[in-house]
């Protein structure tokens, strides 16, 4: 993906020199209808000590919270959303959320139990002309730094059903991930809160560390 996002370039610093100091964030989407946007506050703080400690990116310590009317999104090479319920988009919202795709932004969806008809009904105002579609067990973003042949981790049981991730494609470009019956939101959040197995927990850290490198790496 040829990004517009210029500070991109700039995410993994391999210097034998004293490390910058965190240049890059990620945000948090923040969304009206009542479906728990602010749930797993401590994932995403989470996950970004893992992808700074482990693929050496320079991410900084915590998330911003957006609203998808703001400007603001473009300075973010990746939006990250969650939620148990209903979502729901102006048309304001929805016309930025669709030039931010087509600049360049990535979304990340995780369905933290509940959202997936609402969720998927809000997207296709966003992009009319595209569906979802499940990603292959051989596609790129399970073969990052860590290889997920099977593709999803199930972190969380939700409805017993199979874990699976889906992607908006826009002209060969992937432009949304949305994991679905995974849950690999609540496997970042910290240890004592949902009591996961270490292993499992590992997984989900593993699973979304690949989603960075995927959208921070493509060109």
């Amino acid at each position: 993906m040829k990004r517009i996002f210029a500070f991109v370039l700039i995410l993994f610093t391999f210097s034998a020199f004293a490390p910058a100091p965190p240049t890059l964030k990620i945000a948090r989407l923040r969304y009206n209808g009542g479906g728990d946007w602010y749930v797993s506050p401590t994932s995403l703080p989470n996950l970004i000590a893992y992808c700074n400690k482990n693929l050496g990116t320079n991410i900084l310590p915590d998330e911003d919270v957006i609203d998808a009317s703001s400007k603001e999104i473009f300075n973010y090479p990746l939006l990250h959303i969650t939620g148990h319920g209903n979502i729901v988009f102006s048309q304001a919202e929805v016309e930025n959320l669709r030039n931010y795709m087509l600049a360049g932004g990535f979304v990340n969806i995780n369905d933290s139990y509940g959202f997936d008809p609402f969720i998927r009904k809000e997207m296709k105002r966003i992009f009319p002309e595209l569906s979802f579609v499940e990603l292959p067990y051989n596609h790129p973003i399970y073969h990052q730094k860590y290889n997920f042949p099977s593709g999803m981790p199930k972190i969380h049981e939700h409805d017993g059903k199979p874990a699976q991730g889906f992607g908006l494609i826009y002209k060969g470009r992937l432009i949304c991930f949305y994991n679905h019956e995974s849950d690999i939101g609540d496997g970042w959040e910290d240890p004592e809160i949902h009591n996961d197995p270490p292993a499992k927990r590992e997984q989900a850290l593993q699973m979304g560390a690949n989603i960075i490198q995927y959208v921070f790496n493509a060109d």
